[in-house]
Formats: structure tokens, C-alpha cells, sequence
């Protein structure tokens, strides 16, 4: 099985990295040799580095030649050479003029209700279960908790990569996630439907609640706790829980690889025209 929706096919997905809020307990240093301990503290480092770098990028985009050195820097940190020249060439161009335009000018920011459009539609040609359908108010949500959270971990040490970056969003000028996305952030957000729907499943939780994670997190602030924020974005998914996955094979069982490229490639160009 091809293991891509959106997201996976354009840049996050060919090869997984870890994201350190779904990570299993690290193991203890009595468990542990020296020799093991200094090898993880060189892989951490390594990571750090790239992602510090990624999010200075994030921060720094002033043309689209600095959006386009962002894409590739994020494909080429996630995937290495892997990934074959239509993503390379085509696909990381379209990707970093939609970034730059978002960044440049509020205006072009992309729409949440363009990725529910894209979700819903794919979900829907997957036959998948109801409950995978979401709403503008569910991924802005959802959007808010990532953002909270990716605030508070890039602070902490040991949890800077690539999933924590916080330059990533869209932001306004109070500070709080836009209410359209980048291009790099939009990817991101199909990429944790796709892997970690339990963030959706959490976000609309908070929908229900009338409740925002930032608004949690600033009470927290005020009120001098500064325990990291409790949400499902922490708690690692089973694979029988998550109801799109299972919808990808049933999929790819009654039809054919070539068929899920068609319909990914078809909202790739809903996502990011060709103008």
C-alpha cells in the first residue's frame, strides 16, 4: 500500500519523521551505556539544527525565491533524494508560490474552508466513514491546538524538529492562528488527519466545549502554571483508530494505485491552482 494522501505525496510523508509529542518514553540513562546516550544526543542535536534552520527560514520570507528555498529545504529534510522529479520540480514550485503570496499578502492566504473542501472530497471518494468529514470550525480548532502546542514544545529542551516548528503558521496581529493557512502549514494540517486523526478527534471536542487551546494555555500563563497543555495531540493514535487509513486499502483493493494518483493529484490541483 502506498502510504500517501495530499500531504504525503507532495512533501511530508515519503519518509516519516518522529514528532516528539507522540513519542513513547525515552529510555532511562540507567538503561542505557554512555556510548548510547552520546549517539542520542547527536541525532537530537542534528534534528534541532535542521529544524532551527527550517524555522528561521519560516520566519524569513521576503521573495518567492526565499518561499521556494523553504519548500525544498523541508522536502529535502523529510525525504532526502526520494522523492521523484514531478514533486521536485513542478509540485515544490506551485507549493512555494502559494507560500509566498501567503506570506506576503493576508489576502492569499488559503482558505480553511479550501482544506475542508479537499478533506471532504477525498474522504468521500474513499467511501470512508462519516465521522472523517470536518467543518471550518474543526480545522481552525485544530489549527489553534497545533500552533499551541508546537509554541510550547519548541521552548522545551529536547523537543525542537520539524513537527514543533511554530513559524509555520499563519498568524494575525494579535498573535493567534489566521484564518487561512500557509502552504507548507496547510500540507501539515492533511498530513495530521491522515496520520494522527486523533487531533481531529480532539479539536472537535474543543468545538463542542466552545473552547480554544490557546485560550486554555493564556489562562494557564496568567494563572502561573506552566504544565504543558493537556490535549489529544499528546496521546499516540492505534492504527484500528484512525478511520481513514483502513479507507485508503479498501480503496486501493477495489481500484488501483494509479486511480489514488489521479484523485491525490486532482486535489493537489484544487489545492494549489495553476494560475
Amino acid at each position: 500500500m502506498i502510504r500517501i494522501i495530499l500531504s504525503a505525496t507532495l512533501l511530508l510523508a515519503a519518509t516519516q519523521q518522529p514528532d516528539p509529542s507522540q513519542q513513547s518514553a525515552p529510555v532511562r540513562h540507567s538503561q542505557a551505556t554512555p556510548e548510547q546516550l552520546e549517539q542520542a544526543r547527536e541525532r537530537y542535536e542534528s534534528i534541532r539544527h535542521a529544524a532551527i534552520h527550517l524555522n528561521e527560514l519560516a520566519g524569513n520570507i521576503h521573495s518567492e525565491a526565499d518561499a521556494r528555498a523553504f519548500v525544498d529545504a523541508v522536502g529535502e529534510h523529510l525525504a532526502g533524494q526520494e522523492l521523484p522529479n514531478w514533486i521536485t520540480k513542478s509540485i515544490r514550485q506551485r507549493v512555494a508560490h502559494s507560500e509566498y503570496q501567503a506570506v506576503t499578502d493576508s489576502s492569499r492566504l488559503i482558505p480553511e474552508q479550501n482544506i475542508v473542501n479537499v478533506w471532504n472530497e477525498y474522504v468521500r471518494e474513499l467511501d470512508a466513514p462519516e465521522e472523517t468529514l470536518v467543518t471550518v470550525a474543526e480545522i481552525h480548532n485544530m489549527r489553534d491546538g497545533m500552533f499551541t502546542s508546537s509554541q510550547f514544545l519548541w521552548k522545551k529542551k529536547g523537543m525542537q524538529s520539524f513537527w514543533t516548528i511554530p513559524n509555520l503558521y499563519a498568524v494575525d496581529a494579535d498573535g493567534r492562528v489566521a484564518g487561512g493557512c500557509r502552504a507548507v502549514e496547510a500540507l501539515k494540517i492533511l498530513h495530521d488527519m491522515f496520520y494522527r486523526f486523533e487531533n481531529l478527534r480532539g479539536a472537535r471536542e474543543r468545538v463542542r466545549k466552545g473552547v480554544l487551546a490557546s485560550d486554555s494555555a493564556r489562562q494557564r500563563e496568567k494563572d502561573g502554571n506552566t504544565r504543558p497543555p493537556v490535549t489529544r495531540a499528546q496521546l499516540s493514535v492505534l492504527p484500528e483508530q484512525n478511520p481513514v487509513q483502513p479507507a485508503v486499502s479498501r480503496y486501493l483493493q477495489a481500484h488501483s494505485q494509479r486511480d489514488y494518483m489521479n484523485l491525490v493529484e486532482r486535489l493537489f490541483s484544487e489545492l494549489f491552482p495553476v494560475e
